[in-house]
């Protein structure tokens, strides 16, 4: 097939899917693109990057900071509009609002501090996107049909890319030459987050319908799910046709299932549940995260040799070991939000993240923004559990998708930005409460 055509087919079928989409969440306001919009950016790769081979940052890239400006004004006169109460919003999220000053104010010791303060704006903006979600009549809705529209547009676009544009769809090792896909994302971890986390959200869809004896809204609409979701697991094999294509991915969604049967396994048996253990749990993994990287990841040797990785976890171990030392030179507030990831620090260590949500984070902002980021975390939980109790499907959601950001973030890289698709969900689904009082006038 000719691309130019199978783009017409691609944006023909995306189109239809957004229709349907439409069928199932018509009560989301239009004002809900501008969050969805926002997703999409970050779920995929700068707008940059699809017109230079050099693939600027968001923060170089005028074309990104055009965009990015635009929807952050059009984001606040949504808000303006709603006559959205500020103050009661940032003392129900008064742990996330401590970790937004807390980054700005660290920009103060940046070694890049205009850079590092244009990297806070879209942290900032990241927490005006999750308000504009949580002004919406039914936020749970609005946030179902973001998750449901990034799949949508970006998985079959994805295969689009690989399949018939190369140019833009398929990386190549820098060393091995290997062929990666990487899709409409910046590179092949990209995409695996993509994939797990849509995949994920299907899943639960379907599972959630299926336990309820739910009708579909739509004639279809299994049928859809259950093709995007095709699509998905085609895109997770990847070129050499493993599952473990994006092992960190892999074991996300492992452990991301296993979390929702066994929450569905607690209310059928009538097990008790408590915020206090789910507390622990997260706190227990989190930890362990930090330990890990410290220790040069030798606990864990026996999961990478399964999925056909060595046991430094392709490189990471030596990785960990060059910029531990370089942390550790300031250990409590770090270097400053944004300020340690420059074109010269990735030329010297060869590579563009540390690989570990907590060692970002501990290079970034030290063991004080470790502890915030954990609190963030464990206030998420609270809400979560409380969820269980007013809409138990909902609350399996929101649950596991903070499980699988605290596992994926032991080998890859979320937690250090609010602007990571994985940690991006945590944070809608931390802002929105699950049946919220009137907050705001009727959105338009």
């Amino acid at each position: 097939m000719p691309p130019t055509l199978a783009l017409s087919f691609c944006t023909g079928f995306v189109l239809y899917l957004l229709w349907l989409e439409h069928k199932q969440f018509s009560d989301v306001s239009p004002a809900s693109w501008i969050p969805t919009i926002w997703m999409l950016y970050s779920a995929s790769r700068p707008i940059g990057a699809w017109f230079y081979s050099s693939g600027p940052s968001p923060e170089s890239s005028p074309l990104d900071r055009f965009f990015l400006i635009a929807l952050l004004c059009v984001a606040l006169l949504i808000l303006k509009g709603r006559t959205f109460p500020w103050s009661r919003a940032i003392k129900d999220n008064s742990p996330l609002i401590v970790l937004l000053i807390f980054m700005l104010i660290s920009v103060l010791w940046s070694g890049i501090p205009l850079t590092s303060f244009v990297r806070w704006v879209r942290e900032f903006q990241a927490v005006i996107m999750a308000f504009v979600v949580l002004s919406e009549r039914s936020p749970q809705q609005a946030i179902s049909s973001i998750l449901r529209r990034t799949a949508y547009i970006l998985v079959p676009f994805s295969v689009l890319l690989i399949k018939y544009f190369p140019a833009y769809g398929v990386a190549y090792g820098r060393w091995t030459g290997e062929p990666w896909w990487i899709g409409v994302t910046q590179q092949k971890n990209g995409l695996g987050l993509l994939c797990f986390v849509s995949a994920f959200y299907l899943i639960w869809s379907l599972t959630t319908r299926w336990q309820a004896k739910r009708p579909p809204v739509f004639k279809f609409e299994v049928h859809t799910e259950l093709f995007v979701l095709v699509l998905v697991a085609w895109l997770m094999r990847g070129p050499q046709g493993s599952f473990f294509y994006s092992a960190t991915s892999f074991y996300s969604l492992l452990v991301g299932l296993l979390c929702m049967f066994g929450l569905k396994v607690t209310k059928k048996y009538k097990f008790s549940r408590s915020a206090k253990a789910l507390m622990s749990v997260v706190s227990l993994i989190y930890i362990f995260g930090i330990v890990y990287f410290f220790s040069g990841g030798s606990q864990l040797g026996f999961l990478a040799t399964a999925a056909g990785r060595d046991a430094t976890l392709t490189g990471r171990a030596e990785v960990w070991a060059s910029l531990v030392p370089v942390a550790m030179r300031s250990p409590l507030l770090g270097m400053g939000f944004g300020g340690f990831w420059t074109p010269a620090t990735q030329k010297l260590f060869r590579i563009s993240g540390a690989h570990s949500g907590y060692l970002d984070l501990l290079l970034a902002l030290g063991f004080v923004g470790l502890v915030m980021v954990l609190i963030f975390l464990l206030s998420s939980c609270r809400k979560a559990n409380r969820a269980l109790a007013l809409d138990f499907d909902w609350g399996i959601l929101w649950i596991s998708m903070i499980m699988m950001t605290v596992v994926y973030n032991i080998t890859e890289s979320s937690l250090d930005s609010l602007t990571s698709l994985m940690t991006a969900i945590v944070l809608f689904l931390t802002v929105a409460p699950l049946h919220p009082p009137a907050l705001a006038e009727a959105p338009n």
